[in-house]
């Protein structure tokens, strides 16, 4: 078969074709239909089952998630029954309104009883720090190095959180650790206070 038989070829009566002929416009007449179908149909229903795919990943991935925190439920409740007891004995740590006179008047007790002279004991404004309340008092007090290591010794030993901050010991004989002389300790000492659900902002 040659070229000129190709040019002679009658569409309407492509039954009388040779079966070479024949042979290629059925490939290719498949090959346009299957690009056909797969243009207007398969293509979509492949994106589709790519995101199918995608969404199955993320929720697989959710499940092992949910999975292991529902394996240790129990022990996230026991978790945070500990924790909450935990916060409640703090809490319990932090004085309400009508106990800070009272936490004051233990601070200033606790330096006497070490020996100390208060020169300064000037409660300062109290700051809101969300569910507690910080009241700063600044102290001034003379004494030994060992009056001050008992003091800071009693404020812990109190049943309430009190801290010290920006402690400066200042006297004639600091350096050479004399252990009768009289020094200064300049600080700040902080209490706290709960804020009762009313009071939070």
């Amino acid at each position: 078969m040659d070229l000129n038989e190709l040019n002679q070829l009658d569409l309407n009566s492509y039954g009388e074709w040779p079966i070479p002929v024949k042979a290629v416009a059925i490939l290719i007449a498949s090959f346009v239909l299957g690009g056909l179908v797969y243009y207007l149909d398969t293509q979509e229903q492949l994106g589709r089952l790519a995101q199918a795919q995608a969404q199955e990943q993320e929720l697989r991935t959710s499940f092992e998630s949910k999975q292991r925190k529902a394996v240790n439920l129990d022990a996230y409740r026991q978790q945070l029954a500990e924790m909450q007891e935990s916060f409640g004995a703090m809490l319990r740590q932090l004085p309400n309104k009508t106990e800070v006179a009272s936490l004051l008047v233990d601070v200033s007790q606790t330096g006497l009883a070490n020996g100390l002279e208060f020169e300064l004991f000037q409660p300062e404004s109290e700051q809101n720090k969300g569910f507690y309340a910080e009241l700063p008092i600044r102290i001034r007090v003379t004494g030994t190095y060992h009056d001050f290591g008992r003091f800071i010794s009693g404020l812990a030993a109190l049943p309430r959180i009190v801290t010290i901050h920006d402690a400066i010991i200042t006297g004639n004989d600091v350096k050479q650790k004399n252990p009768n002389e009289k020094l200064t300790l300049q600080a700040t000492v902080r209490t706290y206070r709960y804020l009762d659900e009313e009071a939070v902002p």
